[in-house]
Parts: structure tokens; sequence; C-alpha cells
């Protein structure tokens, strides 16, 4: 069973994916977040395919602080979208709020080149 704040989550992002969908040309960033490490996947909603992901259990070392994880997973998952072609994408904060880690990504994957 879900406490609280997982259910609160649930409905904000079951709210937010009424109105996000990825397409072909431009497809969803998504961001799942745990206590220790976040990830990041580029999904095309047409096809239910993934064309990109990232996550600091592959990208960062153990020696950044968890910020430092969400900004270096920013910056690959941007990396692997241009490597595909893919330049525009639609950030899905995935029922987070956009704040910390989650903002850090989003920055950090603008600043490598991704649009959104």
């Amino acid at each position: 069973m879900a406490n609280q704040r997982q259910k609160s989550r649930l409905r904000r992002k079951k709210r937010i994916r009424k109105k996000v969908t990825g397409t072909a040309e431009r497809p969803r960033l998504t961001v799942f977040r745990s206590n220790k490490h976040i990830y990041a996947q580029v999904i095309d909603d047409a096809t239910a395919s993934s064309l990109a992901a990232a996550s600091c259990l592959k990208v960062a070392g153990d020696e950044l602080d968890k910020t430092g994880k969400a900004k270096s997973v920013g910056a690959a998952i941007a990396s692997a979208c241009l490597d595909k072609g893919i330049k525009q994408v639609v950030f899905d904060r995935n029922g987070y709020a956009y704040h910390g880690r989650v903002s850090a990504l989003a920055a950090a994957a603008r600043e490598a080149g991704l649009e959104f």
C-alpha cells in the first residue's frame, strides 16, 4: 500500500500525463527519482518505445552529491538524444516538483543542447 505522499505524486502524474505526450518528432523526456538515484528516459508514446535512457548508476560516480548526479544524467541523456538526431523533447516531471534534482537535470539537458 502506498503512503499518502506517493498517492499524491501519482495523482499529479496522472493529471500531467493527460496533457503531455511524446511523438516521434518530439518525444517525452521523463524523470524518475528515488532517494539515492535519478533516472531519465526519452519515450515515443506513439509506438510505446524507449529511444534513450540514462541513470546515475552508469553515468555518475559516488563522489558526487545527488544534485551533481542529476546534472550528469541530464548531460548524458542530452548527448544520447543528440546522437540519435533528437533535438526537441517534451519534459515530463513525472509528478515531482520542478525543484532541486529535477530542475538540475532539466537545466543540464538544456545546456547540453536539448530544447524544451
